[in-house]
């Protein structure tokens, strides 16, 4: 009976961010559960890590927001749903959702789409163009921040014929799991990175972008080392700065100016997440602009770990606030600080227990098989099986 399911999920490039790796996640799923699964991207880093037995691949420039290039990937996307019988396509972002729109509507097929963000709309032609998310079968939000979102926003473009679901994305629990991390590559890492013994590891992880927080957290350190004199503590900012030279080099003079040199580390990328993870003891997710989901919070809350997130978005949802993490006001710099005093004198015994909330609570609501049971479950609905 599964088999008769055949889903094209479209994607512009398959990176390891969170709409890519559920994309990648699904693909995988479905295919174990006799489904037969696709995907259209125009390439990216994770494409060599899917299983080609399993999932089949079509290169297209699905990436381009040319209206030529939509029009092509209309054509080529309703030839291929077509020779393959393909019956759901699944877009996962707005350019390649207006091929799938078309594609489908030419071909007669399911239209389902995911609304991974909120997206901006500074004008009625930007709302239009973002509305495409909503002309599917089925949308699926997901967090309840999203799906509130495009209530507010979205309200003359919901079809009560269609579906708007919240699935929660979710994550691999045992990938991000203490219990896959080796003494030895930590040791290893700890060397690269030139961390000092005996300091409190503080993690922020995210790729170099102004609405991720990084500047308010340097300044949050600042603050933690002028009014709290709390100086046993090691920075680690994790990310890329994706072509982004200015906004790294007015970050690492904001450190130079508050001289946080021997404070703070900039790490451009971890092919291992959680050996990242594992090394902290406290992670930060400081973003300044509401999270969809909040990937870093839930990753930080699986590997044991207590989390301090801006409150905004997504995180609101996945911290169990006191228990798991702890939420502090997105524009307030001193209110980070404090939270990381505190976090910084709890004994480890209070660190291990606000850790073994984080891994439940990631168990019990975001395991990445959840999301996927729930999505092939709405699968079945569309094709009444």
């Amino acid at each position: 009976m599964a088999s008769k399911i055949k889903v094209l999920q479209v994607i512009p490039s398959l990176g390891f961010g969170g709409a890519e790796t559920g994309c990648y996640d699904l693909a995988h799923y479905l295919s174990e559960k006799g489904c037969i699964s696709f995907i259209a991207t125009s390439g990216g880093k994770l494409l060599k890590f899917v299983k080609k037995n399993k999932v089949k691949i079509f290169r297209l420039p699905v990436q381009s927001k040319n209206p030529l290039l939509i029009i092509f990937n209309t054509i080529i996307l309703s030839i291929l749903i077509l020779i393959n019988n393909i019956n759901i396509v699944h877009a996962r972002s707005r350019a390649p959702a207006w091929s799938c729109y078309f594609a489908c509507l030419i071909t007669r097929r399911n239209f389902v789409t995911t609304f991974h963000g909120t997206y901006n709309f500074k004008n009625n032609l930007k709302k239009f163009y973002n509305s495409v998310m909503l002309r599917s079968k089925i949308t699926i939000a997901g967090s309840n921040f999203i799906f509130n979102h495009i209530n507010q926003n979205y309200g003359k473009y919901l079809n009560r014929k269609k579906k708007l679901r919240v699935i929660f994305r979710g994550i691999n629990i045992d990938y991000f799991s203490q219990k896959n991390i080796s003494i030895l590559k930590q040791e290893k890492i700890k060397k690269e990175w030139e961390l000092l013994p005996n300091k409190f590891i503080i993690l922020m992880p995210g790729r170099l972008t102004y609405w991720k927080g990084q500047e308010k957290f340097i300044e949050a350190l600042n603050i933690l080392v002028e009014d709290y004199s709390n100086f046993n503590f090691q920075a680690v900012v994790l990310g890329s700065d994706q072509g982004r030279k200015v906004y790294k080099k007015k970050l690492i003079n904001l450190v130079q100016r508050y001289r946080l040199g021997q404070k703070i580390k900039f790490i451009d990328h971890c092919k291992e997440m959680p050996l990242a993870y594992s090394l902290a003891d406290v992670v930060v997710s400081a973003s300044t602009e509401p999270e969809a989901f909040g990937r870093v919070s839930v990753e930080a809350q699986a590997m044991g770990k207590p989390i301090i997130a801006s409150d905004l978005g997504g995180s609101k949802e996945t911290i169990l606030k006191g228990k798991s993490g702890f939420l502090y006001k997105h524009d307030d710099p001193r209110q980070l600080a404090k939270a990381l005093n505190s976090v910084i004198e709890l004994d480890q015994d209070s660190l291990n227990s606000i850790g073994n909330e984080g891994r439940k609570n990631v168990t019990k609501k975001f395991d990445v098989e959840a999301m996927c049971d729930s999505t092939l479950r709405e699968y079945k609905k569309l094709l009444n099986i």
